[in-house]
Parts: structure tokens; sequence; C-alpha cells
């Protein structure tokens, strides 16, 4: 079986984008009755997942994307508490829906209703309904809510610890995953998002976040970043700081994914990082999706460089699904419920 980890939903039917702008304008100028969602069918959600997301997971050999809502989307920097807690429910609502049309090839990860200033605290309800009713194996996070400024504090700052207490406690892992940039100085994918990655893992380094919890279990999307193109600095530093090695202080917690767009990219990846540390992951559809004029496929058709990787059965394996099984350990137990 070949799992995605790594999917979001940027097909999203017309009346989602409606809502949107229209609940951003009553926000900035509330006129009237607050904006109400519109009806979206249930054909309207197969028509924009069967010609997108699933025909290119069923053309490229996968079997299963692990869904969340479009990352950029999330907009955390937009509006207040109220409006992202709204906007949070509506998407990750979605998702089961995706879900629920098509159980066999996606399974749900869930957005958090974070805002800037506001405790992390105030998303574990959300957190809680989606794991207990909707049925989803893991959650984005976002490290920087500020949407590009970065005013908030790191990872390992204990303001995060009632969240990270509640995915231990609900044995659920968290992608750290920025949303767009309001910060001109940073491209939300090119720059942001990458520098999202780096810094994330540069604060794990510096702190001690996996002393105080040893099965929390966090993936770093788009191959982690610069982290693998710069391991040396990130080991000298770590030495530096009179850290533990950083397979005992980091990785035993930390997992990459295969978002690289280029096969000397994720040759580097398997290079440097363990094995046991890389799930497969496409971001389809996200950050590119152009066709390589180089190589004639699409840039994220990322199950193309793992082929070309000199891995055996049981490293591919270990890729394509045995890590996921065990980083997402309710996709596991919802994969065996199926026999699978």
């Amino acid at each position: 079986m070949i799992i995605d980890c790594h999917g979001h939903y940027t097909t999203e039917p017309e009346g989602l984008k409606i809502f949107r702008q229209a609940q951003i304008a009553w926000y900035e100028n509330p006129v009237g009755s607050a904006p109400v969602l519109g009806t979206i069918s249930d054909d309207e959600i197969r028509e924009s997942i069967e010609n997108n997301q699933l025909k290119a997971l069923k053309e490229r050999g996968a079997d299963m994307t692990i869904f969340s809502p479009r990352a950029s989307g999330m907009a955390h920097h937009i509006g207040d508490e109220k409006v992202s807690k709204e906007w949070t429910r509506i998407n990750n609502d979605l998702i089961h829906r995706v879900v629920s049309l098509f159980p066999e090839n996606f399974i749900g990860v869930c957005q958090l209703p974070q805002s800037p200033g506001v405790p992390i605290a105030n998303s574990i309800r959300e957190l809680e309904r989606c794991v207990n009713e909707l049925g989803v194996v893991g959650c984005n996070l976002n490290p920087d809510p500020s949407g590009g400024h970065w005013n908030g504090p790191p990872l390992t700052d204990k303001a995060w610890y009632p969240l990270f207490e509640k995915l231990v406690e609900l044995e659920v892992p968290a992608m750290i995953h920025v949303s767009g940039s309001c910060n001109e100085n940073f491209h939300a994918t090119g720059a942001h998002y990458i520098n999202a990655d780096t810094t994330a893992f540069m604060q794990f380094i510096q702190g001690d976040l996996f002393a105080d919890f040893p099965d929390l279990k966090l993936i770093i999307p788009h191959g982690g970043g610069a982290v693998p193109y710069h391991w040396g600095r990130y080991r000298g530093l770590a030495d530096m700081m009179k850290k533990p090695l950083l397979t005992e202080h980091v990785m035993k917690n930390v997992f990459f994914d295969t978002c690289v767009y280029h096969q000397p990219g994720i040759d580097l990846l398997f290079r440097v990082i363990d094995i046991e540390n890389i799930l497969f992951a496409s971001e389809m559809f996200g950050a590119v999706k152009g066709v390589d004029p180089e190589s004639g496929h699409h840039f994220d058709d990322t199950k193309r460089y793992i082929e070309h990787l000199a891995l055996s059965d049981q490293q591919r394996g270990l890729v394509y699904e045995g890590n996921a099984r065990r980083v997402y350990p309710r996709l596991d137990r919802a994969l065996r419920g199926r026999g699978l």
C-alpha cells in the first residue's frame, strides 16, 4: 500500500470560496447579517475530487492520501478567534465529507482554529471534536499564526504544552505547517513554508521538548525545509549547545516527508536522514502544480523520484506505508479494521 501523508483540499467547491470572501468582508465591515455557507452538494464534492486528486492519485500509483484543508487557506492571521473557529469548523467538516464519500482513498487531518495571541488551549475542543466525531488521524499545527511576522513563542515554549499533552493523549501527530504569508518579504510557498520548516527544527534543537513529551510525534513537511541540506550545521550547533546527538535529541520524535520536487533533492534527503524518519508525500495539489520541462512529468509526482532510489523492498515499504502507520496510529487502526 502507498500512503501519501500530505495532501490538501485545494480544489474546493466554489461555494466555499464565496463564503470565505463574504466572511472576511463582513468581519471588516459588519453591516447586516453575518454570511452563511451555502449548500455544497455531494455531487460538487465528488466532481472536485474525482477530476483532480483522486484521478492523479490513481494515475501516479498511490492508494491513499492523508487529507487536510488547504494550508494557505487556514489564514490564521485573518479575522479574530470567532472567525477562525467558524472557518476551521467548516473546513474540517468538508474534509470529513470528502472522506465519507471516498473512504478507500482519503483519511482526514484537521486544521486548528488558531489566532495570533490566543492561547493554543483554545484549539483543543475542535481537535477533540475532529478526532472523536470526525475520525481524523492527525492535525496541522501552525507555528506562526501571525502569517510571517513570528511574534509568538517558539514551539518549545510551555505555552504550547496544553496542545502537546492532548496530542499525546489522543495519539495524534501534528504536521508543522504554516499558512499564508502577509509579510511581503516572504513568498508563501517559496519562502515562508521552507522558513517555517527550518525554524521549527532549530527550535527543537534549542529546547528540550521531547524530554517532556517522549511520545509526541511531529512531521516537518517539504522534506524538512533546509535541514537535510545543512545537516552538518545542525549537528554542529547541537554539539556547541551541549545537546545530545540529534538522533536522540530530536529524531525519535520528528519526521520529514518527501515533498521535494527534483531527483537530486530526494537523493540527498535519503542519504542524510534515516529511512525510518521519512514518510512518502507529494502535497498534491499544493505549491507546485506544473510539468517539469526537464523530465516531462509533474514536479509533484514524487513517487517517480522514490522509484529511482536504490532501496530494498523493506525500505520502500517503510517509506510508502510502514512509517506512516507507525506515526499515525489511528490510521493504522483504521486500516487494520478494514483488514489491511
